[in-house]
């Protein structure tokens, strides 16, 4: 299944897949960022949908103020289920459905600069890399498919592999965050002051965030 989150103004916030069954914390995790409010439309192809679940997915989208606009879908039973819950629901055909709807989104792996202080409340999020030139205070979120890049100091909270790639790491000139999280591990921050001021990375080695100087390649 595929699902289109957009804002209010029709303007596209990001487009992930998932499975039915895998409405859990990960699902939930890749709404965390979403500005509210906004809309989501859902996409199905061959996969057929009862009204419980999509009752389940509806609950879970409200609670991030994320309001259900439409389904999508070449099942008659999913296109059912979604008019009992009062959904806008749409018969399409496989071949309607593929040149409406394109599965490749690789357009949207884009990488995020921002240039600034990231202060208190603010939310900033990246489908590919993120590059934060300045600080990251403290009630800030920030957070990456891929990787976290801080030119600055860190204290707010950093999320990287969003989209579950463990490779991801979180590298800042100064690293003192409230919360680190690579994919699904979390860490909390130290409460002492970082004593050495070299840049650090943070990254998963036996399923455990661990954090590591960070040197720069010298041949750049």
């Amino acid at each position: 299944m595929q699902l289109i989150l957009k804002t209010i103004a029709n303007e596209l916030i990001k487009s992930f897949y998932f499975k039915k069954f895998e409405l859990n914390q990960n699902f939930c995790d890749k709404l965390i960022d979403i500005e509210a409010p906004a809309t989501a439309n859902l996409i199905t192809e061959n996969e057929k949908i009862n009204s419980c679940e999509l009752a389940k997915l509806k609950t879970i989208l409200e609670k991030y103020n994320i309001r259900f606009s439409n389904i999508y879908s070449n099942e008659r039973e999913t296109v059912l289920s979604g008019k009992s819950l009062k959904i806008n629901s749409t018969f399409l055909n496989i071949k309607h459905l593929k040149n409406q709807f394109p599965l490749d989104l690789s357009y949207l792996q884009k990488d995020i600069i921002h240039k600034g202080t990231v202060r208190s409340g603010d939310r900033i999020s990246s489908n590919g890399d993120l590059f934060i030139i300045g600080d990251v205070n403290p009630g800030a979120i920030i957070s990456a498919n891929n990787n976290v890049y801080v030119w600055g100091k860190l204290f707010g909270i950093a999320f990287a592999g969003k989209n579950g790639n463990k490779n991801a790491s979180i590298a800042s000139l100064y690293l003192n965050p409230l919360q680190l999280r690579i994919c699904e591990i979390v860490a909390i921050g130290p409460k002492e002051k970082p004593k050495d001021q070299y840049p650090e990375v943070a990254i998963l080695e036996d399923n455990k965030i661990i954090i590591k100087p960070y040197f720069l390649n010298k041949n750049l």
